[in-house]
């Protein structure tokens, strides 16, 4: 079996990583990955110093994401991780990817002297919600959504609805 490499993502990576992100349905278009206003963008994303954007590969080849961002809770003097994005690309899945990057996310938030990590899913996707189960994650609470725009261009514009 071939061995996870995980690294530091690079603006390089924007196509593979919106390429996992319209594989998992984040409302990203299939476009974006040539964007280079996103592109542009992604890059910024990993300049700030409250995230964390880490990439695996398997095979020289991209195989999974995971953004992490820190952020201060008001009754906690330490900081909390916060994971907005776990991908890893169906045909990577059971090989470890979505286990190591995890780990090292987990690693770097200690590090970081986080007092715990948050990631929320989709309660219909069992699959993951059993891997996180396995990974020593616990369900905690409700999440509630309230979109305030409908789905965008790769150009960040408004979709036509027509």
């Amino acid at each position: 079996m071939s061995e996870v490499s995980v690294r530091m993502a690079s603006p390089d990576d924007w196509p593979s990583v919106a390429g996992l992100l319209v594989e998992l349905g984040r409302g990203v278009a299939a476009g974006t990955a040539e964007d280079p206003t996103h592109r542009q963008s992604f890059a910024g994303h990993l300049r700030q110093l409250g995230h964390v954007t880490l990439v695996a590969e398997l095979d020289h080849e991209l195989v999974g994401v995971i953004d992490m961002e820190y952020h201060q809770r008001l009754g906690d003097h330490r900081p909390q991780a916060r994971v907005n994005d776990v991908v890893v690309t169906e045909r990577a899945r059971g090989a470890g990817v979505g286990t190591e990057l995890l780990r090292r996310a987990e690693a770097l938030a200690r590090k970081r002297g986080c007092f715990r990590m948050a990631l929320v899913t989709a309660g219909w996707r069992e699959k993951s919600i059993a891997f996180y189960r396995r990974e020593g994650w616990h369900d905690y609470g409700q999440w509630f959504v309230k979109p305030l725009a409908g789905d965008v261009t790769p150009g960040g514009q408004p979709a036509d609805d027509n």
